[in-house]
C-alpha cells in the first residue's frame, strides 16, 4: 500500500508563521496551518469534517509578503481527509484546493517561499 506522501505530486512544506483558517460561509475558526502545497493544505483543528465537504476558506495572511498587500486569501477547497490525532485532541484536515486562480497561486507562492521551514522533508 502506498503512502500517502508518495501519493503527493509535490512535498508540503511547514510554515513557521502561526497562521489561521476560517470556514468563511459558516464564520468559523477551523485551526492553524500546519503544512501547504500549491495544491493544499493541512490544518490541525479541533472540529471533525466530514470528507468530500466543499467550502471557501479563509487564510489570515501575515505581513511581510513580497508584493503581496492582501491581509485575507479566499479559496475553495474540498475536504480531503480528516484524522482524529488522539495524543493531542485535536483533528489533521487535508484539504485539497480547487478553482485555483493565477493571483491566489502567486499568494501561496509568496507564502510558502517566506514563511517555511528551510529544510528538506
Amino acid at each position: 500500500m502506498n503512502d500517502i506522501n508518495d501519493r503527493r505530486k509535490e512535498p508540503r512544506k511547514k510554515l513557521m508563521a502561526f497562521t489561521q483558517v476560517h470556514d468563511k460561509p459558516k464564520g468559523i475558526l477551523l485551526g492553524y496551518i500546519r503544512d501547504l502545497t500549491l495544491n493544499g493544505v493541512l490544518v490541525i483543528g479541533e472540529k471533525k469534517l466530514d470528507v468530500n465537504t466543499r467550502t471557501i476558506l479563509e487564510f489570515e495572511l501575515p505581513g511581510g509578503l513580497p508584493g503581496i498587500t492582501a491581509a485575507r486569501m479566499i479559496i475553495s477547497a474540498r475536504v480531503a481527509r480528516c484524522e482524529d490525532d488522539k495524543s493531542s485532541q485535536t483533528y489533521k484536515i487535508g484539504f485539497e484546493f480547487t478553482d485555483l486562480e493565477p493571483g491566489q497561486t502567486n499568494i501561496l507562492q509568496a507564502l510558502l517561499e517566506r514563511y517555511h521551514f528551510r529544510h528538506k522533508m
